[in-house]
């Protein structure tokens, strides 16, 4: 892979405060990127951007359309354009949902799926021009089902028909879409259904182990990333054997 590929291309990231997302700043920004750090937290922003060089924060609600064009808008004025658009933002819940408020369930929509397609809406054409890429970050509950979160795992399933229905619009274009599938990551994600723990089983990576691999899918255009074994084991085992997947999913909740 060459060590210039991103070198002074314009890159946005959403969700980039913490985690997955300030994992891939700080790789994109070692491949000498321009970074555009996001996130609804101004100060975490600006935290992350003054660790990497050439990076601008910006605080910005993602569920908000118009602050997310004048977002893209600042970045495309002070670079000229949108290279990579990183749609990392994203929240959880951990609840039944028979005990759920709907409010959660349309917060976690709103930031999930409308916040990425917010942010892509507003870039889409300087990404066009530029033969750009999108990179989505969903998660294994994307293809498959996650009990006491159905809301997160909507929104993610959400993002699949989207950006998979967007790809084909784009054929024509050079732009390429990546959507991301993790295991389970150590991350602060936050669960706004007031739960404090999630149910994990098997390993969890590290954000910047996962930064690595998504950077070199970006890199290599690759449309559908399982990043670990784990994520590739449910992938396969949700389609092959989907009640037996259900089983196990199960059990490993009422353990934990």
């Amino acid at each position: 892979m060459s060590n210039t590929e991103f070198a002074e291309k314009s890159v946005v990231i959403t969700g980039a405060g913490n985690g997955i997302g300030e994992a891939m700043a700080e790789r994109f920004a070692r491949a000498g990127a321009r970074v555009a750090v996001l996130d609804l937290d101004l100060e975490a922003a600006q935290r992350v951007a003054t660790q990497i060089p050439a990076a601008m924060a910006i605080g910005v609600d993602v569920t908000d359309a118009d602050r997310c064009r004048e977002a893209i808008d600042r970045v495309v004025d002070e670079w000229g354009g949108v290279d990579v658009l990183i749609n990392n933002a994203g929240i959880t819940h951990v609840s039944a949902f028979g005990e759920t408020e709907l409010d959660v369930l349309h917060r976690v929509m709103d930031v999930n799926f409308w916040g990425a397609v917010n942010c892509t809406h507003a870039a889409l054409s300087s990404l066009i021009y530029r033969g750009g890429r999108i990179v989505v970050t969903s998660s294994v509950a994307g293809f498959a089902p996650l009990a006491l979160r159905t809301g997160y795992a909507s929104s993610k399933h959400a993002l699949h028909g989207f950006f998979d229905s967007l790809r084909s619009e784009l054929v024509a274009t050079d732009v390429s879409i990546t959507i991301v599938c993790p295991f389970y990551v150590r991350t602060d994600l936050e669960n706004i259904a007031g739960e404090s723990k999630r149910p994990v089983t098997g390993r969890v990576a590290e954000p910047s182990e996962v930064a690595d691999v998504i950077y070199e899918a970006t890199h290599d255009r690759t449309r559908l990333l399982l990043p670990s074994e784990e994520s590739r084991l449910a992938y396969e085992l949700s389609r092959s054997d989907p009640i037996g997947f259900e089983e196990i999913m199960l059990s490993t909740i009422k353990s934990d």
